[in-house]
């Protein structure tokens, strides 16, 4: 498929807007995937080609939170390859199966993680004294459906992520926020892999919306550093169920 020099273009302008809103929202896609239908795709084509583009999102957002990331591995590890085995599930999961059925689940997963996003403060003081310092089978459980849906769809995957590790880690916003684009990233990595060997990725629009996810990413993690948590753990979650309502009336 060949694209336009303007439209590579504004896909690039796109990824940065792509990486920011990933990097600080989990809403990465919110921006990138409706860009890249726009730009002439079909929604599948589309999808598969925003999964791989993402890879970007997830490398600027590491390179931007180091600070956060640091004394993290620990817990990093053991989800991040729960997740990379759900994503690379959905993946084959898109590939094989209609979706009508799952399109129709995901406005009520997104709306439902933005509302614990929400109240998860209150969550966790109820959860107090449940935390694990390894890795609780629930939560490694909960961690590979999200990689699941990661790998088939993506769109608000941070959100689920965030929602989950709220209620589960006592840390501060910006720590766990970090934590997520990598876990979530993950979960893009072997899903990616699969779509680059069915023909299906345009690579030209891949890349545009990768280079620019780069350095959103980069931008939304340090932004995250100096933003209040409250606030910003709110307009996660409303942006959350602003995205929902949007894909229940698409669905």
């Amino acid at each position: 498929m060949i694209i336009d020099p303007w439209v590579l273009l504004l896909l690039v302008l796109a990824g940065v807007g792509a990486g920011l809103t990933g990097a600080t929202a989990g809403l990465a896609s919110l921006v990138s995937y409706p860009a890249l239908l726009a730009a002439g795709l079909a929604p599948v084509t589309a999808n598969v080609t925003n999964t791989v583009a993402m890879l970007g999102t997830t490398v600027g957002a590491a390179a931007g939170a180091r600070p956060e990331l640091a004394g993290q591995r620990r817990r990093l590890v053991p989800l991040c390859v729960i997740t990379t085995v759900g994503g690379a599930c959905g993946g084959f999961v898109l590939l094989l199966t209609p979706s009508d059925a799952f399109t129709a689940i995901v406005p009520w997963l997104i709306g439902g993680a933005s509302l614990v996003l929400m109240a998860g403060p209150r969550l966790r003081r109820l959860a107090e004294g449940t935390e694990h310092h390894g890795l609780s089978p629930a939560t490694g459980v909960i961690a590979f459906f999200i990689g699941v849906y990661g790998g088939y769809f993506g769109a608000a995957a941070g959100v689920l992520m965030l929602a989950l590790l709220v209620t589960v880690w006592s840390q501060p916003l910006a720590r766990t926020n970090a934590a997520k684009n990598l876990i979530t990233g993950s979960a893009n990595l072997l899903a990616a892999i699969v779509f680059s060997v069915t023909g299906k990725v345009v690579w030209p629009a891949a890349l545009a919306v990768c280079l620019g996810s780069l350095g959103g990413s980069w931008l939304g993690s340090v932004l995250v550093r100096r933003l209040p948590a409250t606030p910003l753990r709110i307009g996660i979650g409303l942006g959350g169920l602003g995205l929902a309502v949007v894909l229940a009336l698409r669905a």
